[in-house]
């Protein structure tokens, strides 16, 4: 299959590219049934003469390309009316009735705040211009009305408020939030590609439209994503600061599968500056080697590395409630654990050269001895809970 894409340079051109790259090449093997041969990439540099060709081979077209902030707000019209009539006077010329997606906005519902502005006014008229097209033509036309996009590579200062916080707050610059209460309806960029992969293969989401309401209908003559996010403006700055502030605190946030939580950290961090992109960890050391924490949730537990000198036992403590896993990543350990009360000691000999995860036991003091007189033994932790000081259920007691 030959696919054309316009606006191929654009945020969403950029993702869907780089996505349809992966599966000509062989690189993603998910859609076995999808054979992409040829992608053409059509945007401003591109010449007239490549257009036409462009439009004599391709078997599917995405129409990308538009007009968000023109000088003059007459170029709305122009860019994103004028070029897609000049598009499907092409793909008739060649008598070339593949089908075609438009990208439109959900500002061409022309309701509420968008009712009158042009921007909207030319998507609607783009979207008729497709509509008659098909009627005419025969070809399949899919129109999607966006709501507001984020994810990587978006450009800050355009026209997406998340693309805009993440960079100014990954770069120590300020952010205005007039209204924290605003809610947006928000698409992720994976989720949008996904969808369009999808009608790709000929299985798009249809819908209808009530007012800026997208309501799946299977005979509907729009398209959507079937995935949003309605977030208001302040949770985006609060999830936002407390990603800023995870170097320091080592608190990861919940990031549940498919949460706009976990997308909103991927797209924070494609923002973040090459100095950012690495930070120190308190390494807390003495004469039997280091402790460091890694990483703490607030209901995952807390990750850390420990590093014990050639000869070193550490431990020597038990827990009430708290209970951890010790998995030796490097050298060769004995981990030794009594219950509380009892004689009886439970041995687990463990090394680097095959990762077990022990268990320490509540109601158990336990141990953990560098069988080696030469090499360092590095232990990765994970305890069910961030360590507490105040709360520390930690006491000492030798195996």
């Amino acid at each position: 299959m030959n696919v054309l894409i316009t606006g191929a340079k654009g945020f969403v051109g950029k993702n869907l590219t780089e996505a349809l790259k992966n599966l000509r090449d062989g690189k993603d093997r998910t859609r076995p049934t999808l054979s992409v041969e040829e992608i053409y990439l059509y945007d401003l540099d591109s010449t007239p003469e490549e257009l036409d060709e462009y439009c004599r081979k391709a078997d599917f077209v995405f129409h990308m390309a538009g007009v968000n902030r023109p000088k003059d707000p007459a170029e709305f019209m122009q860019g994103n009316f004028g070029f897609s009539s000049t598009l499907l006077d092409t793909l008739k010329k060649h008598g070339n009735t593949c089908p075609v997606l438009l990208s439109s906005s959900i500002q061409a519902s022309l309701v509420g705040r968008y009712a009158e502005g042009e921007y909207g006014k030319s998507k609607k008229a783009g979207e008729e211009l497709f509509f008659s097209y098909g009627k005419e033509s025969g070809a399949k036309v899919l129109v999607y009305r966006f709501p507001n996009l984020f994810g990587k590579w978006c450009r800050p200062n355009y026209n997406s408020v998340i693309a805009t916080f993440c960079h100014n707050l990954a770069h120590d610059l300020p952010i205005q939030v007039n209204d924290p209460s605003v809610e947006l309806e928000l698409l992720y960029i994976d989720d949008l590609v996904e969808e369009m992969l999808l009608a790709l293969e000929g299985r798009e989401h249809r819908c209808r439209f009530e007012g800026a309401t997208a309501i799946p209908c299977e005979e509907g003559a729009f398209c959507a994503a079937p995935v949003t996010h309605r977030v208001t403006l302040g949770r985006i700055v609060e999830l936002l600061k407390s990603f800023c502030d995870q170097p320091q605190s080592l608190m990861m946030p919940a990031i549940p599968a498919g949460s706009f939580e976990k997308k909103l950290y991927s797209t924070f961090l494609s923002y973040l500056p090459a100095e950012k992109a690495v930070f120190d960890l308190k390494m807390n050391e003495d004469a039997r080697g280091s402790f460091t924490e890694l990483l703490k949730t607030s209901s995952h537990g807390q990750f850390s590395v420990n590093v014990s000198r050639p000869g070193i036992t550490k431990g020597q403590h038990w827990h009430h409630t708290k209970w951890e896993f010790f998995i030796v990543v490097s050298g060769k350990a004995l981990i030794q654990q009594r219950r509380i009360g009892s004689d009886e000691v439970l041995e687990f000999r463990v090394s680097g050269e095959k990762i077990r995860a022990v268990h320490m036991l509540p109601g158990f003091t336990h141990n953990i001895i560098n069988l080696s007189d030469t090499e360092d033994l590095v232990t990765l932790m994970w305890a069910n809970e961030p360590f507490d000081p105040n709360h520390p259920d930690t006491f000492f007691e030798e195996v």
